[in-house]
């Protein structure tokens, strides 16, 4: 079963790891976590293939070059790095943004995911921390910390700020396909599989539903095979 969880953590990875507009990142986020494992998003090739989208790229690094006292260039520039797969300059770009703007939490939250991205998980967790002081209930920085604690073996206190987040806001979609993850990755499909069907309930268009019904897809066909 290590293949199908293996699959499972990429898709997780891709999302979290890279915020997109109407994820469930994407509340958190400039323009827009649960980095089980840190993975290079699949979607840095085809935005690369589109000259628009390599010139929108291209102008944003030139407004930030010119002027790099704008908090929605930074942000946003942040954001189109860790699109293309480039952490380590949005890393740059987005301690920029928080220096604009110290105590935003979706830049904050930006911030610690692009150091997850860059396997640093440690330095991820203290910016998401440091988001959570300033807004302990925001479901992102709670999803993006807790997926970033189950990264590094961290398994128990992940689950229970996942649980926590939940219990406070039941419609927390990122948190159930966090639990999804944990449970396909322990073994307990039937579990995972009834966290990924909450996900496709509360959120049917998001890119993590689209996950969640792929994996879900899958782990019934393993569960059916199994006496």
């Amino acid at each position: 079963m290590k293949r199908f969880t293996l699959i499972v953590l990429v898709l997780t990875a891709t999302i979290a790891l890279a915020p997109k507009p109407g994820t469930c990142a994407d509340k958190a986020a400039a323009k827009p976590a649960t980095a089980t494992k840190t993975t290079a998003t699949k979607t840095s090739s085809k935005s690369s293939s589109n000259p628009a989208v390599t010139d929108s790229l291209g102008m944003l690094e030139r407004a930030v070059a010119k002027d790099s006292s704008k908090w929605d260039n930074l942000s946003r520039l942040g954001v189109m790095y860790m699109d293309r797969d480039r952490p380590s300059d949005a890393v740059k770009v987005l301690t920029k943004a928080t220096k604009v703007r110290p105590n935003h939490v979706p830049t904050i939250v930006n911030l610690g995911a692009a150091w997850d991205a860059m396997g640093k998980a440690q330095t991820a967790q203290s910016y998401y921390r440091e988001a959570l002081k300033l807004a302990p209930a925001d479901t992102v920085a709670n999803c993006r910390l807790a997926s970033s604690l189950y990264s590094v073996n961290q398994y128990k206190e992940a689950m229970d700020l996942l649980r926590n987040v939940i219990a406070a806001n039941p419609r927390a979609y990122c948190a159930y396909f966090t639990l999804g993850v944990a449970f396909a990755d322990a073994g307990i499909y039937r579990e995972a599989i009834k966290a990924w069907k909450k996900v496709v309930e509360i959120a049917p268009g998001s890119p993590e539903a689209i996950s969640a019904k792929e994996s879900i897809d899958v782990l019934e066909r393993v569960v059916q095979s199994t006496p």
